[in-house]
């Protein structure tokens, strides 16, 4: 439900923008902004699970969600859509760490993989339902920037009722105050798993914050599809497929599915580019999926190895720094997209901005490997 509603907007923005009349650096602002409250959640509240307990971090987090929902319902300009996008953020930071965690928590000891599967499936695949959903409600419904927020308010209040009714999985512990004093840190002993995973959180981030800041926009302006239905699709077909791998691939070993990701990532953007570049709508599905399938891989790899590595009472923290890293790599190569494409124009800077990401792919497909013969 978080992602689901993180990701509504993304099909709404350019009828906001031709409503109100902002420029693609205005839209990736706002797509920021989100951000930006989300890394300062992850940074105040991160831990604050671990001494408090799960129940009372997911309460609030629906709780200030709701409040962002109501926002975006009554929006009439930018300025709310700003706020709404941070509240929103500082909500979604509160309950993606806290979440992670629980589902770790709650994981069976006879499916030892199970968390780092719903870990990696449920937020690709809440991205997924949330941009189709609210693309064929703009293309197909009455109230566009209205009725999906209002069906996602109504989500919300189910979710509330199930965190009340939910075990609580963390016992509470001293430093909840101490906890929220920002800082970012990873266990002596977890680091060089940790710096490992980086290179691959950062270009599979990447590519997301591309397809659900520009994706519609790309879809509408390089390749001509400006239906809402098939904006909102072109964030669909990477985050369903992402999320698809990540279920079909639960059974493989987290280093082996880690090293495929990589690779899968490098050739799907490939394909992307050559898409973008001959304005061949059947390269760029298929460079689209392809880049979903190592999307998917490498969220699966990530989580599962992130949750085999760490111990109940350092979860928190090392998700919170996890996510970090990633919302970083979700953002500003986004909104640094968005200064470029006021000035330079969408197709040769979406372009650039996967030429890029093939690089920093490929350099974490070298690593993987040279980690592998180690």
């Amino acid at each position: 439900m978080f992602m689901a509603a993180s990701s509504a907007p993304s099909p709404l923005y350019i009828v906001y923008q031709q409503a109100w009349h902002f420029s693609a650096t205005t839209l990736t602002a706002v797509f920021a902004v989100y951000v930006l409250g989300l890394i300062a959640s992850l940074l105040v509240l991160g831990a604050l699970s671990d001494h408090i307990g799960r129940r009372p971090v997911l309460a609030s987090a629906v709780a200030l969600e709701a409040v962002a929902l109501v926002l975006f319902f009554v929006a009439g300009d930018v300025s709310v859509l700003f706020l709404a996008r941070l509240v929103q953020g500082v909500a979604t930071g509160a309950a993606t760490t806290t979440l992670a965690a629980a589902l770790v928590d709650l994981n069976p000891p006879h499916r030892p993989g199970r968390a780092g599967v719903v870990n990696g499936v449920a937020p690709v695949g809440g991205l997924a339902v949330g941009a189709l959903g609210c693309g064929a409600l703009v293309e197909f419904a009455p109230a566009p920037t209205h009725l999906v927020f209002a069906l996602l308010l109504a989500g919300m209040v189910l979710a509330g009722l199930i965190v009340v009714t939910m075990p609580e999985t963390s016992a509470r512990r001293p430093g909840g105050i101490r906890s929220l004093v920002p800082r970012l840190g990873v266990p002596a002993r977890l680091r060089p798993d940790f710096f490992a995973l980086i290179p691959i959180m950062v270009a599979s981030w990447s590519l997301g914050g591309l397809y659900l800041s520009l994706g519609p926009s790309v879809a509408a302006g390089v390749f001509g599809l400006t239906n809402h239905f098939v904006g909102g699709l072109v964030v669909t077909l990477l985050c369903a497929t992402g999320a698809l791998t990540t279920f079909v691939l639960r059974s493989r070993p987290a280093g082996q599915v880690l090293r495929a990701a990589a690779p899968l990532l490098v050739a799907g953007l490939v394909l992307t580019l050559a898409a973008m570049a001959t304005g061949s709508i059947a390269l760029g599905i298929v460079g689209t999926i392809v880049a979903g399938i190592g999307f998917g891989a490498a969220a699966l790899a990530i989580f599962g190895t992130m949750g085999r590595i760490s111990a109940p009472s350092e979860r928190g923290e090392l998700f919170a720094v996890a996510y970090v890293v990633s919302y970083l790599a979700f953002s500003v190569p986004a909104v640094a997209a968005g200064l470029a494409a006021t000035s330079f124009g969408l197709r040769p800077t979406a372009i650039v901005y996967a030429g890029v990401l093939v690089l920093v792919a490929a350099a974490a497909s070298v690593i993987g490997q040279v980690r592998a013969r180690r």
